[in-house]
């Protein structure tokens, strides 16, 4: 049956019951096989004349189980349709989960009228860097992202991604949740799979092309392009000649780069003529994950970090950036370090002075003493009776020893290296959009508070831009960032991803004390034209769908 293209429109047909689990002999015969043998299935597919991906898709875009031939119609409402234009006053017409109509709008006989109460209706909220990988399957009604206006969540954020992909998206199909999600394929976890634990060096050549086909793999399920996490283990052993090698198949595939540079703070100009050389090179657009500069000699320099990215642009390169509205940062202890060298004091004294301030850095996470989470470093060090260098060297020192014997993860930490001024001149340029670099069970604010924070304090308090634009930096700009399609706008023919919200009101709640509280001000959220949010509660409907590259 599979040389037979007829099979294909039969196969989607099925993919139109209420059954999720309902995917078709094909697919079926994939989700069991080990996962070399169904990456090569895929790859042999289009010999095949089967193009599973059109029915993987075809299964992602069926219509949803409550569907039917009722329409919504939301009037009342202000409409912020996401691609910068002026606000107006217009009513939506929802059906199937697309936007049908809008306009002046009367309802119908089969119309289910929804009053937005003179609210602003936006495209939903595209987070451009999320982190909730693994929770969406443990909270799929995904509230932290959904409560502050999200509707898709991008993933496979700096260097690391579910793997292999179609894995990850056939899981999705049998465990839906609450919002669309995207994904990038991570070049460390690709580094990973083909280097195990003989990682600090460069790449052979070989090893990229094992890498590249891994890859190649990952595009065909749908991965949005390649992301790096350059500051990282292992890629930050890597040389640019391998991310440029693999970023050119991304290229060849009408993929994108995304990237957590190589350094934010030391090296943090060489890293952007990095990630540009990287843009040239493979004629691919590229993106900087979560914009800041994160070291006190860089404070105030904003403007020329910008000025060097316009030049790019002008150059012909696409380059662009996502930011969140937050001081501080969270990641890993060795971060501070780059060189990897836990007892180099001169490098600790380094950090602690030019990049986090023991004041200004908590622990969220400490696997080998839990009771130091929600302690600053001088905390910390007070209970052990040492100064702030000698406690961080100690903790980095049984953090690596923890995660030697156990193989996982040890510390988290949250940082205070940015300053508010130079966030503003980094979200202000027209190319900036808005994320969260959050997770749905965070520790840090931003994963439930960074949209509102935006809507409340930078545009409605402090005026940095208009509603427009920040709507627009949420949403279209997002879309267009990441090669998302026929969402981020509110157009006849989109989807019905949409959030209402109050302007006079909206705003985060989130602090690094109580940072799971939801904002206010969000009033009702759709997803595929289904209501996932309101009331300040889920909905418990879980229409979310997986993205795949066009």
């Amino acid at each position: 049956m599979f040389h037979n293209p007829q099979t294909v429109p039969a196969l989607a047909k099925k993919c139109h019951g209420t059954n999720r689990l309902r995917l078709v002999p094909l697919l079926s015969i994939i989700r069991v096989m080990p996962n070399k043998f169904a990456a090569a299935l895929l790859l042999a597919l289009p010999l095949l004349a089967v193009p599973v991906l059109a029915v993987l898709t075809a299964c992602d875009s069926r219509p949803l189980p409550s569907a039917d031939p009722a329409t919504q119609l939301i009037t009342n409402v202000v409409v912020i349709d996401g691609t910068g234009a002026s606000r107006r006053e217009a009513s939506v017409r929802l059906q199937s989960g697309k936007i049908l109509e809008v306009g002046n709008l009367q309802p119908g006989a089969n119309d289910i009228v929804i009053d937005g109460g003179g609210q602003a209706l936006a495209p939903g909220f595209i987070d451009t860097h999320s982190h909730a990988d693994d929770e969406l399957f443990e909270q799929p009604n995904a509230l932290a992202a959904t409560s502050q206006g999200i509707t898709t969540a991008v993933l496979g954020q700096d260097g690391g991604s579910p793997f292999p992909l179609l894995d990850f998206r056939l899981k999705l199909l049998d465990n839906p949740v609450a919002v669309n999600v995207a994904s990038y394929s991570g070049h460390n976890t690709l580094r990973a799979h083909v280097m195990k634990t003989d990682f600090r060096r460069h790449a052979t050549e070989p090893e990229i092309s094992v890498m590249g086909q891994f890859l190649r793999e990952d595009l065909q399920a749908g991965s949005l392009g390649l992301a790096a996490g350059l500051e990282y283990d292992p890629g930050i052993y890597s040389n640019t000649e391998e991310v440029i090698a693999l970023a050119r198949i991304a290229a060849d595939h009408g993929g994108r780069y995304i990237s957590h540079v190589r350094s934010e703070d030391r090296w943090f100009e060489q890293a952007i003529d990095e990630i540009i050389e990287i843009g040239r090179q493979a004629e691919i657009p590229v993106q900087v994950s979560h914009i800041k500069l994160a070291l006190t000699t860089l404070w105030g320099r904003a403007p020329e970090i910008l000025a060097k990215m316009d030049a790019a642009r002008d150059e012909g390169i696409a380059i662009t950036a996502d930011i969140y509205p937050y001081e501080y940062w969270q990641s890993g202890m060795m971060v501070l370090l780059p060189e990897r060298d836990i007892t180099d004091r001169s490098e600790v004294e380094f950090a602690l002075e030019k990049l986090a301030p023991p004041g200004g850095m908590w622990f969220t996470y400490f696997a080998p003493q839990p009771e130091y989470v929600g302690k600053t470093l001088v905390e910390v060090a007070a209970l052990r009776g040492v100064d702030p260098v000698t406690a961080f060297m100690d903790l980095i020192a049984e953090s690596e020893r923890y995660s030697a014997e156990t193989g996982e993860m040890a510390d988290m930490i949250i940082g205070t290296s940015m300053q508010e001024e130079d966030i503003k001149v980094l979200m202000a340029w027209p190319h900036t959009n808005i994320c969260t670099d959050g997770s749905l069970d965070d520790l840090h604010p931003r994963g439930a508070g960074s949209f509102p924070r935006v809507l409340g304090r930078y545009v409605r308090e402090q005026g940095l831009m208009s509603l427009e634009q920040a709507v627009h930096k949420m949403t279209g700009l997002s879309a267009s960032h990441m090669g998302i399609e026929d969402r981020g706008v509110i157009r006849p023919g989109a989807a019905a991803d949409l959030v209402l919200f109050d302007p006079d009101t909206v705003i985060d709640h989130a602090t690094p004390k109580n940072p799971g509280a939801l904002s206010s001000g969000i009033s009702k959220v759709w997803v595929n034209g289904q209501i996932v949010f309101e009331n300040n509660l889920p909905t418990g409907k879980r229409p979310g769908r997986f993205i795949a590259r066009k």
